[in-house]
């Protein structure tokens, strides 16, 4: 399975991972979606529900687990300057699995006192934030280090297939486990979770990663490089045009991508009267559509059953307007109502962003190697952080946007509709930066070209 013949770009002839290699390295994405799924939603709910506090509150943490992937970047400095990403992974598990289980405590000493359960719940998601950030960008340089180019979109969606499903599995599982509620309960289940997580993420890189052919300093025959500190290595990477312009274009389309979660579901309620049984399954049917889209771009636009087709660019571009279209039926159906077919549209609006988000890592991957030496960390981070509070900033837009339109114009239905099509433009825009992430290379490397023709003739 594994092809030793196909020395992998940008570093020494190391052999590739195989279909099993890269699986287990999924397994950390499982383990690590595990985790935040309890920490995100089911506390979330508990806050709400059990303990009476305003949404708010479980909302704020949530978003500053976001803000803390800020340091995104410096983690993966880190990384860079050992050359070695395994610690970096386990590490960052052991930090997510003990600010799940202290997120967990943080709820008991709520019921007793709520300054100091916040105080608790702060650090918790501190230690969530920071877990998260040092896991996932080493896991994904990682990955884009040992995958060969054929078959990167293949693994995105393996990855992120098993990340959702350790959302599936974990809410399943502990939820049976969790009736009858206590939260002497939830903090025994959220620490087998976590413990189980930590360990399946041993497992699952252990013995993946050799020091000799990740760190030049360990190899004799190579000198070691020169440190730099991370300020300057945040410059160089940011001084890369793709770097920066990718950057720039996961801001902008995630913005766009996550604008919909906290809006779509109300939005089905008070414009098709939907229950909130049936609004559930709409999410359903929406994530449905997502593993389609990731599935169906994971084949086409890798080696794994024939010649790929189209680049992971003409797929990220394709995937950003058939969300812009998706989200314009939305607009339309607004306006419309219950004559219009909203399961198709949202469906289809799933498969679309489950396209693009492939499409968009497999190209992270492709790209993390594209510039100087030794910054594949910084570079990663810096789109994870980019990725990171767009994401949390994209939901509080969309809904801070519904509200706002709905006082401007006094309808609900057109307030919907006008935040669709914004995130519609939004999509459309990132195309046009997808396609620009390479141009100036292209043409820098045409004139190049024909005056290497020119001299030939000569």
């Amino acid at each position: 399975m594994t092809h030793s013949g196909d020395p992998l770009p940008g570093g020494p002839a190391v052999a590739p991972l195989g279909w099993l290699g890269i699986a287990r390295l999924g397994l950390v994405q499982t383990a690590l979606g595990a985790i935040v799924i309890l920490c995100t939603s089911t506390m979330n709910r508990v806050m709400v529900v059990e303990l009476g506090l305003p949404a708010l509150v479980p909302g704020l943490l949530v978003g500053f687990h976001f803000a803390i992937q800020l340091a995104r970047p410096r983690l993966g400095y880190g990384s860079d300057l050992g050359g070695r990403r395994t610690p970096w992974i386990i590490g960052g598990m052991a930090i997510l699995s003990t600010g799940g289980i202290l997120a967990a405590v943080a709820i008991a000493v709520m019921t007793a006192s709520f300054a100091a359960g916040i105080a608790v719940a702060i650090v918790a998601f501190f230690l969530i934030g920071i877990g998260v950030g040092a896991a996932g960008t080493t896991l994904l340089v990682l990955l884009a280090k040992r995958t060969a180019p054929g078959r990167r979109a293949a693994a995105a969606t393996i990855v992120w297939t098993m990340m959702i499903v350790g959302f599936v599995v974990t809410a399943t599982i502990a939820g049976d486990f969790l009736d009858p509620f206590s939260i002497a309960r939830l903090i025994t289940v959220t620490s087998a979770v976590a413990l189980v997580a930590f360990l399946v993420s041993i497992v699952a890189v252990w013995g993946v990663e050799q020091s000799r052919h990740q760190s030049p300093a360990d190899d004799p025959g190579e000198p070691a490089k020169p440190k730099v500190p991370f300020r300057v290595a945040l410059a160089q990477v940011w001084a890369e045009r793709r770097a920066r312009r990718f950057a720039i274009f996961v801001f902008v389309s995630m913005i766009a991508y996550s604008a919909q979660d906290l809006i779509l579901e109300p939005f089905a309620g008070a414009i098709f009267g939907l229950t909130p049984g049936e609004s559930t399954k709409l999410a359903g049917i929406q994530h449905s559509g997502v593993l389609l889209g990731m599935v169906l771009v994971g084949i086409a636009g890798s080696t794994v059953i024939g010649p790929k087709i189209g680049t992971m660019k003409g797929w990220t571009i394709a995937g950003c307007l058939a969300s812009a279209l998706a989200l314009t039926a939305l607009a339309i159906a607004g306006m419309i109502g219950p004559p219009w077919p909203l399961l198709p549209s949202v469906f289809a609006l799933g498969a679309a962003n489950g396209a693009y988000a492939v499409a968009a890592i497999g190209s992270m991957m492709g790209l993390a190697s594209s510039g100087r030496e030794s910054r594949e960390g910084v570079r990663m981070g810096v789109w994870g952080a980019a990725q990171a509070i767009a994401f949390g900033a994209g939901g509080v837009l969309g809904t801070a946007a519904v509200d706002l339109t709905r006082y401007l114009v006094g309808s609900p239905a057109a307030a919907y509709s006008l935040v669709f099509a914004g995130q519609a433009i939004l999509f459309v825009y990132s195309a046009h930066l997808a396609a620009r992430i390479e141009q100036d290379e292209a043409e820098r490397a045409a004139p190049a070209s024909a005056m290497g023709l020119v001299g030939a003739g000569d």
